[in-house]
């Protein structure tokens, strides 16, 4: 049976336009594996369209971009797309929610509702920017010090590391990153970004059974 992912991308503001943008690395990882990716991208990341393809498709790996807070994560104009009492929806699958403070109340409830794993964030995910990019998310180099550590845990699963190993390379980049910025000192013109980094890191959490594996 050939496995599958769905991953949603809206992108009707900065924020989503940036996660759906970086996004796109993540399925070409799994196209080049050969999974069936299911891409809810702008008004696809609807509710209906979510809620349905989780239930009857049941894709083992669930990827999330977009708004959220501590109960739900929203999709297309922030619309909600999961909340914590979507039981049969995340039953037996391993979701990365990039999205604010998910895991602190959802992350919990999809476990204890079946899901295998779940990562994301007990805090707001935050990502720096520069406004003379904002065309071309995947040349700027200040989104990038966030972004490319985050893709890390999908692009980790598709290669067959389990849940907590995905969690730990994506925390080592963040790391490295903060390192790099450390030694460059206040005069480099990223070295404000090292606050965030560290929180992003502190706050990112892999919950229910780190030894899962997608693949």
């Amino acid at each position: 049976m050939l496995k599958s992912l769905l991953i949603t991308r809206p992108d009707h503001d900065c924020t989503t336009n940036y996660l759906s943008k970086w996004s796109k690395e993540i399925i070409k990882e799994g196209e080049d594996k050969g999974i069936t990716v299911i891409d809810l991208d702008g008004d696809k990341a609807n509710r209906i369209r979510v809620i349905g393809t989780l239930e009857k498709k049941s894709p083992g790996l669930v990827i999330l971009n977009g708004h959220g807070n501590q109960d739900s994560i929203t999709g297309h104009n922030n619309d909600v797309i999961l909340e914590a009492n979507d039981r049969k929806a995340v039953k037996n699958k391993i979701i990365y929610a990039r999205s604010c403070k998910s895991a602190k109340v959802l992350g919990e409830k999809a476990i204890s509702h079946g899901a295998q794993a779940y990562l994301g964030y007990d805090e707001d995910f935050i990502f720096l920017y520069s406004r003379d990019k904002v065309s071309k998310p995947l040349e700027d180099k200040t989104a990038t010090l966030f972004l490319s550590p985050s893709n890390q845990i999908p692009l980790s699963l598709l290669k067959n590391h389990c849940a907590g190993e995905a969690n730990e390379k994506s925390k080592a980049l963040f790391k490295k990153n903060i390192d790099k910025l450390l030694v460059a000192g206040p005069s480099s013109e990223h070295y404000r970004a090292i606050g965030y980094l560290y929180w992003d890191m502190i706050h990112q959490v892999c919950l229910g059974d780190k030894k899962a594996t997608f693949m």
